[in-house]
């Protein structure tokens, strides 16, 4: 096992040199950079740029460098000195900017993650146990409403049911007053108001899913020989179900964990921006689209971290939990 991780972890390197250049690339590969998109937004307000000033701009952004220059001026500053550099639009620094959003959305994430393992592994249990059931069918309907449903319409209809029949105010994760207030009870309580609606938004799809493959991989291991020896010896059907077949069937759940830190940043964009919410991907999809390649190629490179981790540690997880599986 240890060897499996000094592995991974040395191959990481060249790995995330090479995604974070071609990241660099990918992003600069659009017609023009973030100086064209400033002049194009100003002159949507009927402002003129001159020439001398868009030069000097791009001077000041050190736009006019060539890109192998410019991507070395910014990893060699991550590498060395931690510095992911300014942000052409917000005029700050990139650490900064990120920093402040990933607490909420990772708040957001490890709560939609409690709230769909939480329904998820025992419902589908429960449909696998009670197969051809009434309450089979009646989950299975409601796993694939929640799969077809659109996330983002699920959003506009929470946030009218809150709005109208419970009088909440919908949109963000705070209210008016407690945006710039500092940490209290008090804000902690009305966050813990607006969070439902985005977690149940969010929890639905991953949790129709889940209970879907759980249900599958229960009834796969139900009928192996192991169950039928142990319920032969008297083991008490709860105590066979948690200790044998669910154990094994929670594979799909720790293989989640791979695309769970990633999601942290680039999930639910759409769902993010419908309710206003202040998370890290709709700035990922600002940065993108105004061509702020600091911003950008951090969020970018953040998620190939995150990638890489989350798939080390769902491998490990998986070789604790299921000893049918050997890191070698």
């Amino acid at each position: 096992m240890f060897v499996f991780i000094v592995k991974r972890m040395l191959w990481m390197l060249p790995f995330l040199l090479a995604i974070s250049f071609l990241s660099f690339v990918l992003i600069q590969l659009p017609p023009g950079d973030y100086v064209t998109t400033y002049i194009a937004t100003l002159a949507a307000s009927n402002e003129v740029v001159d020439q001398a000033t868009a030069a000097d701009l791009r001077n000041r952004f050190g736009l006019d460098q060539p890109m192998i220059v410019q991507y070395w001026k910014w990893i060699s500053n991550i590498v060395l000195h931690g510095d992911f550099g300014l942000s052409f639009e917000w005029q700050q620094p990139v650490g900064d900017l990120i920093w402040e959003r990933m607490a909420l959305t990772l708040l957001l994430t490890f709560s939609t993650l409690l709230v769909t393992w939480g329904i998820a592994l025992p419902i589908g249990v429960f449909s696998a146990v009670k197969k051809y059931s009434i309450g089979d069918y009646v989950v299975t309907f409601l796993s694939f409403l929640g799969l077809a449903v659109p996330s983002f319409l699920l959003a506009l209809v929470l946030m009218y049911v809150a709005a109208v029949e419970f009088g909440q105010n919908v949109g963000g994760l705070f209210s008016d007053q407690y945006l710039t207030a500092p940490w209290s009870m008090a804000k902690v309580v009305d966050l813990m108001q607006h969070l439902w609606i985005p977690v149940i938004i969010l929890a639905v799809s991953g949790t129709a899913s889940l209970i879907r493959v759980m249900r599958a991989n229960m009834l796969d291991e139900l009928n192996r020989p192991y169950v039928t020896t142990a319920r032969a010896k008297g083991l008490s059907e709860f105590t066979l179900l948690v200790k044998y077949p669910m154990r094994m069937a929670l594979n799909p759940f720790i293989s989640t964990i791979a695309w769970l830190l990633p999601n942290l940043v680039s999930g639910s964009i759409i769902v993010a921006i419908v309710l206003s919410l202040p998370t890290a991907g709709p700035l990922l999809l600002q940065s993108l689209m105004s061509q702020d390649m600091y911003l950008a190629g951090a969020f970018i490179l953040l998620i190939c971290v995150l990638t890489v981790t989350g798939s080390l540690i769902s491998d490990i997880l998986l070789a604790l939990v299921d000893p049918r599986i050997r890191l070698e």
